[in-house]
């Protein structure tokens, strides 16, 4: 048996790449390496990316053409090569993005997606560029807060891959599972489900370029945390407590789990949410309802900055609610945000300034 290359190339015209209904030869998928020895051949494929969905079938069916219109004698030998080489395995998951602060807490109810909200529009009213993620998958807000509920997510073309597209409100990049769940249902999701939704929308979304990458944890701890931690190196974390006792017994456990020496993500510092009650026609007056100072004390006794108090005050929830953030606003509570956010960018640069990026954690089973 004569073997010579225009006969591999006329057997591989037979082949058509799915994506665009070409055969190998006239989409210029075959490298100008044929190789014959004896009854072997080898040849090399191209595509256009190493992720190519369609690469094992087109092998499959090269060697297939090979020895259907010449011989099933012949030895084939397939290598594969990409146009677009592979990132390398420790590339960062977010190449654009300078700074990822979770904003968590020990427990539900103390007003932590409240915070991340306001603390994202706080830093984009101060000129940064800022991107906010709502990873509390079971019980999604930020639609609400930002008054975007209804919003369809698109996807566009960015460098050959198709990407999720942030919807865009006060000057801050959003995404949230509450964009594709329904609203008025619960969601029901396992935990590998919620991880790989999650994972999605931090991989698959275009980000761009941004000074803070902001993520609303889930409350408590879960597989959630372990899977953004795995996932992204976090610069670090934002805790917010109300300072009742059981709340900040629920915020030690929670900060606990982020100096595990596994995990090992620096604490920014705490936010007291909730700190008093000021009545609107009594300015100068405060009713500690919660407790008076709980989680000032713990950050004494932790030695980590206490960020901000945020005072109780209808029109943080009336805010959320209308879907306009209070930081919005030129008001005490506004203000308090704002102060919020020159103390998480200080603590940003201080932390940067004398640590190490934060690397993913590295589970060994």
């Amino acid at each position: 048996m004569q073997l010579y290359p225009a006969l591999i190339t006329d057997a591989l015209q037979t082949v058509r790449y799915p994506g665009n209904g070409k055969n190998l030869i006239e989409a210029e998928m075959v490298e100008d390496d044929i190789r014959i020895d004896g009854d072997s051949v080898s040849f090399s494929l191209i595509f256009d990316k190493p992720t190519d969905p369609f690469i094992k079938s087109m092998v499959k069916a090269a060697e297939t053409a090979i020895h259907t219109y010449i011989s099933p004698e012949v030895k084939v030998t397939v290598n594969v090569v990409s146009r677009r080489p592979a990132a390398p395995k420790d590339a960062p998951v977010l190449p654009g993005v300078k700074n990822i602060i979770g904003v968590a807490s020990g427990k539900g109810g103390v007003g932590k997606s409240t915070v991340a909200a306001n603390l994202a529009v706080a830093l984009a009213r101060e000129g940064y560029k800022v991107g906010l993620l709502d990873a509390d998958i079971f019980g999604p807000s930020v639609p609400k807060m930002f008054g975007i509920e209804d919003e369809q997510l698109y996807i566009h073309d960015v460098d050959g891959r198709q990407l999720i597209i942030p919807i865009e409100r006060y000057g801050v990049k959003l995404l949230s599972i509450g964009f594709v769940v329904d609203k008025d249902k619960a969601v029901l999701w396992r935990g590998s489900m919620a991880s790989n939704a999650l994972k999605q929308l931090i991989s698959d979304a275009d980000w761009g370029e941004l000074d803070y990458f902001v993520i609303d944890m889930p409350p408590g701890t879960s597989d959630i945390h372990l899977t953004l931690v795995q996932t992204l190196g976090l610069t670090g974390v934002v805790i917010v407590s109300t300072p009742q006792e059981v709340a900040l017994a629920d915020a030690r456990k929670g900060i606990a789990m982020f100096m595990e020496d596994k995990v090992n993500v620096p604490i920014l510092g705490i936010v007291e949410n909730m700190a008093y009650f000021t009545p609107a026609e009594h300015p100068d007056e405060r009713y500690y309802i919660f407790g008076k100072e709980g989680a000032v004390k713990l950050a004494e006794k932790l030695g980590v900055r206490l960020l901000a108090q945020i005072p109780l005050v209808a029109s943080i929830a009336d805010s959320g609610d209308h879907g306009e953030p209070i930081a919005m606003t030129d008001t005490i509570t506004g203000h308090a945000f704002a102060h919020l956010a020159h103390e998480v960018v200080d603590a940003v640069a201080d932390r940067n300034s004398t640590l190490p990026p934060t690397t993913k954690v590295e589970l060994k089973h």
